[in-house]
């Protein structure tokens, strides 16, 4: 005989949803257990009570399971608004479970009450979860969500480009040498650019190497281009010459340049020694050449490469420059002394200040003291003989070093680009920190003096005109890791200051006076806390630039922890509540684990700033990773842990990493990446988006295949243009867009067939008088796929 209550089919699918309950219940249990022990939220041991009596009532067949759950899914409800408000991405990883678990409660709610012996109800059942499927519907659209934040329109792209302010060539990695990174070309604007198509795709051969790690092989390059040739550099420091509009390859130099970490090649220099077609603020009157205009190598491109050489290039046939160095090749590892493979490199594109190139270089982070100097070097254009040295630790030294004075061992490097003001003859030098980067025990008053800061160098003769320090006595990498950028600061009265823009990884702006150093916005000296490892000193205050906006900057809370899943977010709870975490410049610590937000990737990067001069807005893309850490003394015949940072010679070694959840997403809310517009006229936000999607990445590394914009960590550059538009491509999806720069709209992507953290650039093509956009495509970043491509858009006929 049938049996009212539905039958053994219904009792086992409510024993089995009952365990899945208790089975929750119990993980918030141990886990709210654990939390509370941390001092944390009672919520997640309360929920997991209620939860486990959920289970045990589907297991029985007993009512109470529908009010349990209305009742904690209530409660849930005004927890998650308590501690996040209506941020929908915080309230989502709250509740989304808890709405899906309603669902499948409303759905089997007529199998519990037909155990109960009373009619199943079978259509306001129905009714109440088709309710509940609405909501989540909802709740999933939600995710598609375009949540940019407007404020204020940035009043870009209403200025017209004209025959005299067009820009004729890139032809300075950040298109001019004070790194603007604008493009003065209107032929493609925010009315066509959804007409975009692809005009030719090149392969370069130079395949990155297969690792998400970042520590080997990387494309991050900006191409350049000067006529009717498109010049690249791969990871290898190949370098390739296209042609402009087809992407035939003209011709190739070889240099295959290779070792075990960081290589990539960001970009090249280029000069024209006679005078015509020159680099656009560069002085033909400072080269010392006489009549060049026959010479071999007129035109020449410079590169300098991952194994320490600087290489002058025919800018025409790729021939090597027979007359600079060494058959065009000058060994930056010279008087550096002992700089073991792959510590000492130059990732960076040299720069052209005058008729110098001026190269810093990338010591290896934290490996030990004793390292390379990170001494500042310029050569001349033509014969590649040194003219001049800046080296941080010892000024004195102002050439090539001799046998009493030598460059200093783990002086502050320099491995960011550096930009240049041919009217001030100023080099604007970003510095890093002194070696080893977490301890500052060893580091002498000239260490100190200039490091973490922008150096204003005389191109003439290296001797430093000033210098500002953006943190003082440095213990957290927070070098200056970008292009100053040389742009104009709108004053009050409506005339104009030349000024140096510059951001950090710990998400400040900072405005200088380009000819004096001091700052045209607010900077504040703000206390510091101190720490107790032994043989260090620390900086009782630190300046913040309170006169700009912070961008992702903040100091983290239990409730901003997220997770994909209310269960990974509780172990985020969990491990956040486990360390020490009072903000920015928070000491290394020997005593407990710390957290530091933004890591030492950032905050804001290498990308640099992109500016529209004609209506004085940034545009800075980030990334909001923090890093969590802890210091170890150092003991006689102890071997440090596997994966641990050595610091060789300090009297500690520091263990550290990404803090993120056990899915390896980030741990704290998202975004994890935005791109924002600042006005200089205002010094506010006048835009922020989140950049980047899930759609070619997720948890553990899984691609999700949903375009959802929550925000991803970004690497790399943007490039603004006069057509009213923001070009970007260094998210961890696999696009190139376009953004509208006075309100942060999408108006276009384009899909790449691998992710890129290159920078895009622009050009009008002096043939067909095409507009361009080009960016190349090597891989993003944690991702394993990599690719040679380089790419060029233009408007469809």
């Amino acid at each position: 005989m049938k049996e009212v209550n539905g039958g053994w089919r219904s009792k086992v699918l409510l024993v089995l949803l009952g365990v899945l309950f208790a089975v929750a219940g119990i993980a918030f249990i141990w886990g709210g257990a654990v939390l509370i022990s941390r001092s944390g939220s009672w919520y997640y041991l309360i929920a997991g009570l209620a939860l486990c009596g959920v289970g045990a009532g589907l297991i029985l067949g007993r009512l109470f399971v529908l009010p349990l759950y209305a009742a904690l899914f209530v409660a849930s409800a005004i927890w998650a608004v308590w501690e996040s408000g209506f941020e929908f991405w915080p309230l989502f990883a709250r509740l989304f479970i808890f709405l899906a678990a309603a669902f499948a409660l409303a759905l089997v709610t007529p199998l519990l009450r037909g155990r109960a012996g009373l009619p199943r109800a079978i259509g306001k059942s129905f009714a109440v979860a088709g309710v509940l499927l609405v909501l989540i519907i909802v709740s999933v659209a939600g995710m598609f969500v375009d949540r940019t934040e407007t404020f204020a329109s940035a009043e870009t792209g209403k200025v017209a480009v004209t025959a005299d302010s067009e820009q004729k060539n890139w032809d300075n990695w950040g298109n001019n040498p004070g790194g603007e990174r604008f493009a003065a070309l209107d032929q493609i604007n925010r009315s066509n650019v959804n007409k975009l198509k692809v005009a030719w795709t090149f392969r370069t051969g130079d395949i990155a190497d297969n690792d998400a790690s970042g520590l080997g092989s990387e494309d991050q390059q900006t191409p350049m281009q000067i006529g009717s040739s498109v010049y690249l550099c791969t990871p290898h420091n190949n370098v390739i010459a296209l042609d402009a509009d087809t992407g035939k390859e003209k011709w190739r130099t070889v240099i295959n340049a290779r070792h075990t970490r960081w290589m990539r090649c960001r970009g090249l220099a280029y000069i024209d020694l006679s005078g015509k077609d020159s680099n656009r603020g560069q002085s033909a009157s400072l080269i010392q050449t006489g009549d060049a205009s026959g010479t071999v190598c007129t035109r020449r491109l410079f590169t300098n490469t991952i194994t320490g050489q600087l290489i002058a290039i025919d800018a025409d046939t790729g021939a090597f420059c027979p007359g600079f160095g060494d058959n065009g090749r000058v060994n930056l590892l010279d008087g550096l002394g002992k700089a073991p493979t792959g510590v000492y490199k130059v990732t960076s594109a040299p720069t052209l200040a005058g008729d110098v190139l001026v190269l810093g270089g990338f010591v290896t982070d934290n490996l030990a003291i004793d390292v390379p100097s990170g001494v500042i070097r310029a050569y001349d254009v033509v014969t590649g003989k040194q003219r001049w040295a800046f080296d941080a630790g010892n000024p004195a030294v102002k050439g090539a070093p001799t046998a009493d004075q030598a460059y200093t061992r783990g002086s502050p490097n320099s491995w960011a680009p550096m930009s240049y003001d041919p009217k001030l003859n100023l080099v604007f030098v970003p510095m890093g920190n002194a070696a080893p980067d977490l301890w500052g025990g060893n580091r002498t008053a000239e260490m100190e003096k200039y490091a973490s800061s922008v150096v204003a160098l005389d191109a003439a003769t290296g001797e430093v005109r000033w210098s500002f320090q953006s943190v003082h006595h440095d213990l957290w990498d927070f070098d200056v890791p970008m292009q100053p950028t040389l742009t104009d600061f709108p004053n009050a009265s409506g005339a104009a200051t030349p000024a140096v823009v510059f951001g950090t990884k710990h998400g400040q702006i900072f405005v200088l006076d380009r000819a004096t150093g001091k700052p045209l916005t607010k900077v504040e000296e703000v206390p510091a806390p101190a720490g107790n490892l032994k043989g260090e000193r620390y900086s009782p205050t630190q300046p913040l630039s309170t006169g700009m906006p912070e961008i992702g900057r903040s100091t983290l809370t239990e409730a901003d922890m997220w997770g994909v899943t209310p269960f990974d977010q509780l172990l985020c709870r969990i491990e956040f509540k486990g360390y020490k975490h009072i903000g920015l410049f928070d000491p290394p610590s020997a005593e407990q684990w710390q957290l530091q937000y933004p890591g030492s990737l950032g905050g804001l990067n290498w990308g640099s700033i992109s500016v529209d001069p004609t209506s004085n807005t940034l545009f800075l893309n980030d990334m909001r990773l923090g890093l969590w850490q802890r210091a170890f003394e150092r003991k006689e015949g102890e071997k440090i842990l596997p994966g641990a940072v050595p610091m060789t010679g300090a009297p500690y070694w520091i263990m550290k990493d990404r803090f993120l959840s056990a899915l390896k997403v980030p741990c704290q809310k998202p975004p994890f990446g935005t791109m924002t517009a600042v006005d200089l006229k205002t010094q506010k936000i006048a835009w922020q988006k989140p950049i980047g999607t899930v759609q070619d990445t997720g948890p553990l590394g899984l691609k999700m295949g949903l375009p959802v914009p929550i925000g991803m960590p970004t690497i790399g550059g943007s490039m603004a243009t006069q057509g009213g538009l923001v070009f970007f491509a260094a998210t961890l999806d696999y696009y190139l867009r376009a953004i509208d720069s006075a309100t942060g709209k999408e108006l276009w992507k384009g899909r790449l067939p691998v992710g890129s953290q290159a920078t895009p650039i622009s050009y009008k093509s002096p043939a067909t008088g095409k507009q361009y956009v080009l960016i190349t495509a090597g891989g993003a970043r944690q991702s394993i796929e990599r690719g040679d491509h380089v790419v060029a858009y233009t408007l469809a006929d």
